[in-house]
């Protein structure tokens, strides 16, 4: 396939999309600040990029996957970015959770310099990632998406199209990570209760994914707990930042959300005390432990600040 793609941010959505690039047959350049993501990177068939200008100069699409609106900033709009190498009509594509006034305005600025522009945040987990299944909520002209198409469906189960104005994308990721969050927060909270009564934690989860009280993060999560695994797929701090976008959003747009600021004091405990580098499921630790209980926890810390579910 005669196109190439650059990727920066190699965390697990980034890597995901980034060999899954690879596997479809299209060059993929990948960026990331830690010298371990760019050797896996490389071991698995992608071209480590030196930096960001080179990754721009050279793609045909560049997918954005750091953590924050300011670092997709820096990393397109800086001295070393990728913007100022990219040729006219490279299409960007910002899979960042951002709030959407952040979105709206990166994107208005890639089109001034020339560029295409989709904002895109995406869902699904690390898992789905991995397989090139992920979901896009993506808002941006025709003409971006024909020509991402080949890299849209390498990584991507589904693109759900919002239109063209930028922001709508993140609009939907906000809603999303509004329910993701206190979905975890209330599966921590029924583990936690399941164990202060001494009910067995592996049959509860079974049983509730075929009732009605299920939830995917139930599911998702909830196995998590019950094995005591809490290498981090999507971390404590992931939801600190995105449950913060969502109680800035809605402030501006003057809609309660008083689940959504409880999760999010939930999440900024447990960052507090100690486990914000672990899955986000380890919200659950917290509680248990606010419990004087002892949940299933092996102890492994194996963080990765780039999570995104």
């Amino acid at each position: 396939m005669n196109m190439t793609a650059g990727v920066i941010g190699l965390g697990s959505m980034g890597m995901g999309a980034a060999v899954s690039l690879v596997r479809a047959g299209i060059t993929t350049l990948g960026l990331d600040l830690r010298e371990e993501a760019r050797t896996a990177f490389a071991a698995k068939g992608g071209m480590p990029a030196p930096d960001a200008t080179t990754l721009g100069r050279l793609s045909d699409v560049v997918l954005a996957y750091v953590v924050n609106a300011a670092q997709t900033r820096e990393a397109l709009f800086g001295p070393e970015g990728a913007v100022a190498a990219a040729r006219p009509g490279t299409v960007f594509v910002i899979c960042v959770t951002m709030q959407p006034a952040d979105a709206a305005e990166i994107c208005d600025r890639l089109i001034k310099a020339g560029m295409l522009a989709i904002d895109a945040p995406v869902s699904g987990g690390s898992v789905k990632a991995a397989e090139g299944q992920i979901s896009m909520m993506a808002s941006g002209p025709d003409a971006a998406f024909q020509r991402a198409a080949p890299v849209l469906d390498a990584i991507s189960a589904t693109v759900f199209r919002l239109g063209e104005a930028p922001g709508a994308g993140a609009r939907m990721k906000v809603i999303n990570q509004m329910l993701a969050g206190v979905h975890i927060a209330a599966m921590a909270e029924a583990m936690v209760m399941a164990a202060a009564q001494g009910m067995d934690l592996a049959e509860v989860h079974r049983v509730i994914q075929s009732c009605a009280g299920n939830s995917w993060m139930f599911a998702n999560r909830g196995a998590h707990v019950v094995a005591g695994d809490y290498t981090p797929h999507s971390a404590v701090d992931i939801f600190v930042k995105d449950l913060g976008i969502v109680a800035a959003t809605a402030r501006a747009a003057g809609a309660p959300a008083p689940l959504s600021l409880t999760a999010l004091e939930l999440f900024q405990q447990a960052s507090k005390a100690g486990l914000g580098r672990r899955d986000d499921a380890a919200v659950a630790l917290h509680l248990a432990g606010q419990a004087g209980i002892t949940l299933p926890d092996d102890g492994n810390d194996r963080s990765d600040k780039d999570k995104t579910p």
